[in-house]
């Protein structure tokens, strides 16, 4: 067998993001043979994707990758089973290159982005780079959902990956940092829907009943029953839409005034939090 070099080992590593003595084990097992070794080594973070696979994934991340020059986005949720697995540094970059993946290539399902050859090294799937990290952590991961917008976007992740926004708005251009305040303000506030327009009729008729019943509960009369209940379904849409809602950082004005100043209009927003059900 020949010699197993330093440099061959930090080649594999290089090849494969595995750790040093994970290399250097794989080198010795295949005989120096430098792609044997990368087929071991994949061959073990398949078993051990299969080892945990139904283990329960309650915590996670949310990550977002916008590429400003095609004017796409993604947003998605990486699951695992462990908050400290959640904030290790190779989780989070897989998390953020997997929502990359997802923005530049696109995909209809996780299962479908998960067979996809990955966007920064096409010799290996996506799935064998999700086995790279659960090798490594030996923690069940699943790509549980993500979405994916097109146009004029901003975007905002919570520090601890908990929660994240995915915005687009239309108009000639737009601030970054009024964008990010805005996804900001959605992680916070949780509107329903982005516009009126957007609530399902459903609901509105729903609140509209709530509303008349609370007014006329009042005993006043008819016409004032019909007045305070306008208002109280005007609140309703003032706490749940988002151009309506004060903004968080000067409630002064609405979350559509600041648009309209800006020459923007809000199209959609989509809003992640872990452990939600999708």
């Amino acid at each position: 067998m020949s010699q197993i070099t330093a440099a061959a080992v930090d080649q594999l590593r290089k090849r494969t993001g595995m750790q040093m003595m994970k290399c250097k084990a794989a080198l010795v097992e295949a005989g120096g043979d430098m792609d044997k070794a990368v087929e071991l080594l994949r061959k073990a973070n398949k078993d051990a994707q299969d080892k945990v696979v139904n283990r329960e994934t309650a915590e996670g991340r949310i990550s977002v990758h916008i590429d400003p020059a095609q004017q796409i986005g993604a947003i998605l949720e990486l699951r695992c089973e462990s908050a400290p697995s959640a904030k290790n540094e190779l989780f989070v970059q897989l998390a953020n290159d997997l929502a990359r993946q997802a923005a530049l290539q696109g995909a209809a399902t996780p299962q479908e982005l998960l067979s996809q050859p990955f966007i920064d090294n096409p010799k290996k799937t996506v799935n064998e780079r999700i086995g790279e990290v659960v090798g490594l952590i030996r923690e069940n991961m699943q790509v549980k959902r993500f979405a994916r917008l097109k146009g004029l976007l901003g975007s905002y992740s919570h520090h601890d990956g908990s929660v994240g926004v995915l915005l687009q708005v239309e108009g000639e251009k737009a601030d970054p940092q009024l964008l990010r305040d805005i996804c900001m303000h959605i992680t916070a506030k949780t509107p329903l829907a982005a516009r009126r327009e957007d609530v399902p009729a459903e609901v509105i008729a729903k609140e509209k009943d709530i509303a008349v019943a609370q007014a006329a509960a009042t005993g006043k009369a008819a016409n004032l029953v019909e007045k305070i209940a306008e208002g109280k379904l005007k609140t309703f849409f003032a706490e749940s839409v988002l151009v309506e809602q004060p903004f968080i950082k000067d409630d002064s004005k609405t979350v559509g005034d600041l648009l309209k100043a800006a020459g923007l209009k809000v199209v959609k927003f989509i809003r992640f939090k872990v452990g939600e059900l999708s």
